[in-house]
């Protein structure tokens, strides 16, 4: 595997468990957590390849996550 191919599936990796994370914890629907996932100032760190967020542990881009949709109000939406 090249370096990108393995950013690409940590990525992926840990989009899919932001996904599962905000469909358990906050209720969610599915739709609803991608949407805020994909739409993060969080994802776009995860894209930087010279970054090293891809690397983390899904728990800890986690909690990233929930910060900054607490920060942006995106829960009271």
């Amino acid at each position: 595997m090249s370096e990108k191919q393995i950013q690409e599936y940590l990525v992926n990796r840990i989009v899919d468990q932001l996904t599962t994370f905000l469909i358990e914890d906050i209720g969610m629907g599915i739709s609803e957590a991608l949407e805020a996932v994909y739409s993060s100032h969080v994802y776009d760190l995860l894209q930087i390849k010279e970054g090293d967020l891809f690397s983390q542990s899904p728990s800890y881009v986690y909690e990233m996550l929930k910060k900054e949709l607490e920060a942006t109000h995106y829960f009271q939406q």
